[in-house]
């Protein structure tokens, strides 16, 4: 008995596993391309995590952002950079993904603009900086993975807000509000891609 309290109070003081555990477990395959990135970022909030390979010449990150489904495989998740340095979702330009009715999966850039934005494709003129190879793929029925590379905005360096979310309800092929409590209003922070 007592060397079962021993061995249970020596592992409560082993310290929680790292982010480097939630980074270290994942693989990617399907529209992944077998793809390896260098860097990983357990993100504080929303169970996500951000994988990347910066390229300092052209000052692009190649991401695959992943994040469990909030309660099906009805929602949607999205990450992306607010250029202006606030940590907020207006004026945050993001990739999307969420599965049609059809089963087939949506992903894009969009805008958000407001509180309440529309969540439509954005044009490319109205992004801030080109969103390129933007795919998806739904793991497991439990995760999905955002692909993109984004051509980081001029002059800014490498260190950025970004932003990322879940929701867990796709309304006639748009995304619905995500909840306004909790983790889901807390899912930002800077990041510094050449790190």
């Amino acid at each position: 008995m007592a060397v079962v309290l021993v061995v249970a109070v020596a592992f409560s003081l082993l310290p929680p596993s790292s982010g480097a555990d939630a980074c270290s477990s994942h693989s990617f395959s399907g529209n992944g391309g077998g793809r390896l990135y260098a860097s990983c970022a357990a993100l504080p909030r929303l169970g996500a995590t951000l994988h990347y390979n910066y390229t300092a010449v052209t000052n692009t990150v190649a991401v695959a952002f992943r994040a469990p489904q909030a309660k099906s495989e009805d929602g949607w998740v999205a990450w992306g950079i607010n250029p202006s340095g606030r940590a907020s979702m207006v004026g945050t330009q993001a990739v999307v993904a969420f599965r049609r009715a059809n089963g087939t999966l949506a992903v894009y850039p969009t805008v958000l603009d407001s509180y309440a934005p529309s969540m439509a494709p954005a044009a490319p003129g109205d992004l801030a900086f080109p969103v390129s190879d933007v795919a998806a793929e739904h793991v497991d029925g439990k995760e999905m993975v955002v692909y993109a590379t984004v051509a980081l905005p001029a002059g800014k360096g490498s260190k950025f807000t970004h932003v990322w979310q879940q929701g867990s309800a796709v309304v006639k092929g748009v995304p619905a509000a995500h909840p306004t409590t909790g983790d889901n209003v807390l899912s930002t922070a800077t990041i510094d891609f050449s790190e």
